[in-house]
């Protein structure tokens, strides 16, 4: 599976009039039994969200208070990302007669008082931020979003955003759209958030995301691969100055040529992009060619051989990429090796999706034509 976790909106998405229907929830019972996972991304205070919808046990964490808050229901554990609002501010909104409600962290008002809250972040010299939600009127720390705090629980799941499809419909969804994979508008979303989508739904408010559900279950979003081109990689430059762009799922590539034909500097380019892009790699370096590459942990040495073991355990961290160097290895011994390795890489991508690429240097080393069993390593 690519898309291992749905992060889905309440309001205007999940749920209608602050209500998820019942049809809504069992697409969403359908998605978990497939193995994948749910979290819940909200503007909404989280006790204000605990009272009107009583089925957050079916999410891993949820996202509140606009990102500034992370709630995990099977063990109603709340933490708080940031210090909660000065109260030099609340006395300044009180004292314009601004309604506000206040959370664990952020203060919510209402259009039209923006005004007057800008006015009091000013007077009291703060450094936060104004967010609208339609007509809610959040002020959050600057620079913190439902992104970063999608960010924050993809991290407590030991998950890239790579592997999570977002669906929302306001303002305020904008930062947590662009981080996933896949980000998609309901057919109720405003008009700039369907504009910026991958794709919109055809039904509205939990009805899309009934939908998304059901085609990540079905086909995990395969017939939308053609729609996902903004993360499409760069691999080259045609000779008219035309793009050459790979996707970054299913798709295999081959490289072969002569030796100085570049297939070295070829691969450090893709690797520098998979890198900026923040995708996890794991090279197969018989050679030792690939010790010093940016961005990726080395792991072996000519007189310390690697093992699966220790492989695995720098690959948990989705951040952390991984160039395996076999030259400690004897050559007999390196396809058994690649094998043991290859079978424990299948099992924490189906987990977690990763590592997004495995690049396989001078691969007669691992798989060589005389070896009997690469027929059934591949």
């Amino acid at each position: 599976m690519r898309y291992l976790a749905l992060a889905c909106d309440y309001d205007g998405t999940l749920a209608t009039a602050g209500r998820v229907a019942d049809s809504t929830i069992t697409a969403l019972e359908r998605l978990l039994a497939s193995g994948r996972k749910l979290i819940l991304v909200t503007g909404r205070e989280l006790q204000d969200l605990l009272r009107v919808f009583p089925r957050c046990d079916l999410f891993e964490w949820v996202v509140a208070e606009n990102g500034c808050l992370l709630y995990r229901p099977a063990t109603q554990e709340e933490l708080p990302l940031y210090e909660p609002s000065p109260s030099t501010f609340i006395e300044a909104l009180r004292a314009r007669a601004v309604p506000f409600a206040v959370g664990k962290v952020i203060c919510a008002s209402w259009v039209p008082h923006e005004g007057a809250v800008l006015e009091a972040i000013r007077e009291c010299g703060l450094e936060l931020q104004v967010i609208f939600n339609k007509g809610a009127v959040m002020i959050l720390p600057a620079g913190h979003n439902k992104a970063s705090g999608l960010a924050a629980a993809l991290d407590k799941m030991a998950l890239s955003p790579h592997n999570v499809a977002g669906i929302g419909d306001a303002e305020n969804d904008h930062a947590f759209l662009e981080l996933c994979a896949c980000s998609v508008s309901v057919a109720n979303g405003l008009p700039m958030v369907q504009e910026k989508a991958d794709f919109v739904t055809q039904g509205e408010d939990g009805q899309g995301v009934a939908e998304l559900a059901g085609e990540m279950v079905a086909s995990d979003l395969a017939e939308r691969d053609d729609l996902l081109a903004r993360r499409h990689l760069l691999l080259a430059l045609k000779e008219d100055g035309a793009e050459l762009r790979i996707p970054p799922l299913r798709a295999n590539l081959l490289l072969a040529g002569p030796s100085g034909g570049g297939k070295s500097t070829i691969v450090g380019g893709l690797l520098e992009r998979l890198a900026e892009a923040h995708y996890q790699f794991c090279v197969i370096d018989p050679e030792g060619d690939y010790e010093n590459l940016d961005g990726a942990v080395t792991l072996g040495q000519p007189d310390r051989p690697p093992t699966v073991e220790e492989a695995l355990s720098l690959l948990k961290n989705p951040q952390d990429s991984l160039a395996i160097n076999l030259v400690g290895i004897a050559f007999k011994d390196r396809p058994e090796f690649f094998v043991s390795l290859l079978t424990r890489l299948q099992e924490l991508r189906a987990k977690t999706g990763r590592p997004h690429f495995l690049i396989v240097d001078e691969a007669h080393h691992v798989l060589p034509e005389s070896w009997q069993g690469k027929s059934l390593a591949l």
